[in-house]
């Protein structure tokens, strides 16, 4: 008798978990906002890339580490009941605001939007860019699955963007490059940058092929008057569990023939930042990821004391730190970043600026008038 229950506990069991593997291999298959995936064509280019091993792409360290099942799910039960006191503002980030036609008309000085998190309006040598734009409310596949961003409103809604010369990805987790977001953007784009193999990701969602340009690490290009170099970070990529590392991340340098900016991405501190400041720097203004950290994955994401560090190796006259503001995916407070930084920052005798969200930002202004906004919240 017990024999027979057991066998039938099993059984319904099996079922469930078959069921469930089916639903998830469905879910990524059709649901658009994963992305594509490459073929075993795109895969043989990617065999020229140093950083392209057994058929992913790799860091230059042996990181990040493989977590195994058990420690997977451990780490997922730690992350999802913590509570973190003053995880996040007690009310929402309000957004300074500006219009298209400030946007489309603008001709002056080198300066940025930062719309929270890791996104950014660059204007450039009249040129508008996106930096790694994501507007989404959650950074996750579908919004059921997600927390809602800190901000609800944009400095400017995306609909409202004006045409935009270039946009930027440094790689394709979901709190850097979202569906809708390219949805919104893809027709009034000119060209898109990305590291390889992200590029799959656009053609999924009808970018045509002409506008994407696929770069490996150290890899230039010249996009009308400036020059534009994908360099290297210390980190991964993945938007389902079959594709991890499927696709390169990257840092980028910006410049033109005034200005020299550096573009982080998600990276861990290693020597590429020092590789890179010997390379291309000194640069006007480094914009260093500086948020979603624990010791647990400090392979993946710098310390904030390593965020300022970082900006010593590369030469930057100042920093910005990005990556906070815009979403919970840590267990420390969501000030904590900036509060860090800062302490460092004033050991090394490095500025740090940290405008509010839409706040204009000029590249070249050596006066630093931004105010700690952040404890009003």
């Amino acid at each position: 008798m017990l024999k027979t229950i057991v066998k039938k506990v099993m059984i319904i069991a099996l079922i469930l978990i078959g069921v469930l593997i089916i639903a998830y291999f469905a879910f990524t298959n059709f649901y658009p906002s994963f992305g594509g995936d490459d073929s075993k064509e795109q895969q043989l280019t990617y065999q020229k890339s140093e950083q392209f091993k057994n058929g992913k792409f790799n860091n230059i360290n042996p990181v990040p580490k493989d977590l195994s099942f058990s420690e997977t799910v451990k780490l997922m039960y730690t992350f999802f009941t913590t509570k973190v006191p003053n995880g996040r503002p007690n009310k929402d980030l309000k957004a300074h605001k500006i219009d298209a036609t400030n946007i489309a008309e603008y001709e002056g000085k080198a300066r940025l939007f930062w719309f929270g998190h890791s996104s950014f309006l660059l204007q450039i040598d009249k040129k508008t860019i996106l930096i790694d734009p994501m507007f989404g409310q959650v950074a996750a596949p579908h919004p059921w699955l997600g927390a809602n961003r800190f901000n609800k409103e944009f400095p400017i809604e995306i609909e409202k963007l004006p045409k935009i010369d270039a946009v930027i990805f440094s790689h394709d987790h979901y709190d850097h490059l979202e569906y809708e977001s390219v949805l919104k953007i893809k027709d009034k784009t000119s060209q898109f940058f990305v590291p390889l193999g992200l590029g799959s990701h656009l053609e999924a969602w009808d970018v045509p092929k002409d506008k994407i340009n696929e770069l490996d690490w150290w890899q230039d290009i010249m996009f009308e008057t400036l020059t534009l170099v994908c360099t290297p970070a210390q980190h991964f990529s993945d938007r389902k569990f079959n594709t991890r590392q499927s696709t390169l991340w990257c840092s980028w340098v910006i410049q033109s023939e005034t200005e020299n900016l550096f573009f982080s991405g998600d990276s861990g501190y290693a020597s590429h930042f020092t590789e890179i400041g010997k390379k291309y720097g000194p640069f006007d203004l480094a914009l260093m990821e500086c948020g979603q950290y624990n010791e647990m994955w400090s392979d993946i994401h710098m310390m904030p004391e390593e965020t300022a560090q970082a900006g010593i190796d590369v030469k930057a006259k100042k920093i910005m730190p990005i990556h906070w503001a815009g979403f919970k995916l840590a267990l420390h407070e969501w000030t904590d970043p900036i509060d860090r930084v800062i302490v460092k920052a004033n050991e090394l005798n490095l500025e740090v600026i940290s405008p509010q969200i839409g706040q204009e930002i000029i590249v070249g202004d050596s006066i630093n008038t931004y105010t700690n906004w952040w404890e009003n919240f």
